[in-house]
This record gives C-alpha cells, structure tokens and sequence, in this order.
C-alpha cells in the first residue's frame, strides 16, 4: 500500500506496452527491450508470460514472441513514445514493409485512463481489441481492466479473438 500512495504521489501513471519480435534471437531481444525500459522515470513492475503468435497482417513472415509489460512512468505520453522508438532502434529495429519482420516493435497499450489521438499517437492503441497476440498476455496481468472507450474487459475482448493462433511460449 505504501509504494501505491507513493506513486500517487509523485505522479506515476500505470501503462501497459506491448512487445513482440520475429527475427534474430526473439527470446533475448524481448529480454533486452525489458532491461532497457527498467530505466530512470520508467519502472517495470509485472510481465506477463511469452506467447508464440501467428502474424496477422502479413502472413508469410515467422511467427512473433510477444508479452506485455505493466510499467509505471512520470514521463508524458509523447515523452514515452520517443524513449520507446529509440530502444526499439539501439536493439536493431529497421522498418522495412509495414508490419512485416521486425527484430523489436514496442507499443503504448493504455496510458492509465487517457485517451489520446495525435498523429504519431493513438492511445489506446486503436487494434488492441481486435488482436490476441496484445489480449492474452495482457490477460494475465489485468484480466478485469477495462479499456477506457470500448468500456469492455480485456477478458471480454480476448474471448472474441480466440480464432487467432496463439501458444505459451515460456517466462521472460
């Protein structure tokens, strides 16, 4: 209870990222992403599981590792987005083809309950919902969470993607 009235205090939010890589050593590139966001004003507090997930937009690619992270941070949501882009280009990320192989792609998920809509941010981020690769890792970690315009449980919008391949990977 202390460290929750002391991160009240000082401003913390409550964010959730999603992380996901399909080239190179995929384990050890989302190990590296974590490590990296465990950093001044930025502090991981939970990570759920790795899943194995199948791509979805475009499809002949490798498969994903993904896992989401719950963090707490005093930085503004831009401020954020900027630190996350330069992780994800220190740990090799190329942007390519739109959504296609990537060694790294860190997402801002929900940003405590803000709603934001800019055009180099979208928060929540506008395919959550419809993605299960974000939904069953996120699952774990806050299954009861509601998302702050759909106003839906993330176990509510999990059960509706559950056409979407996706397995247990492993711990972080």
């Amino acid at each position: 209870m202390g460290e929750t009235l002391r991160s009240k205090a000082a401003g913390m939010k409550t964010v959730y990222l999603s992380l996901g890589s399909n080239l190179g050593d995929r384990a050890t590139l989302l190990s590296e992403a974590l490590r990296m966001i465990e950093s001044p004003r930025l502090h991981v507090r939970r990570v759920s599981p790795i899943y194995e997930t199948e791509p979805q937009d475009v499809k002949t690619q490798p498969w994903f590792l993904n896992l989401v992270a719950e963090v707490e941070t005093d930085l503004f949501p831009r401020q954020l987005l900027s630190r996350l882009k330069g992780f994800e280009r220190r740990l090799g990320r190329r942007r390519r083809v739109s959504k296609g192989p990537r060694e790294i792609d860190i997402d801002i998920l929900l940003f405590g309950d803000a709603v934001i809509d800019t055009q180099e941010l979208t928060v929540p981020h506008p395919r959550m919902p419809e993605r299960r690769f974000v939904l069953q890792p996120l699952a774990d970690l806050a299954p009861e969470l509601r998302h702050p315009l759909l106003k839906k449980t993330v176990r509510e919008m999990l059960a509706t993607t559950m056409q979407q391949a996706v397995r247990r990977h492993s711990q972080p």
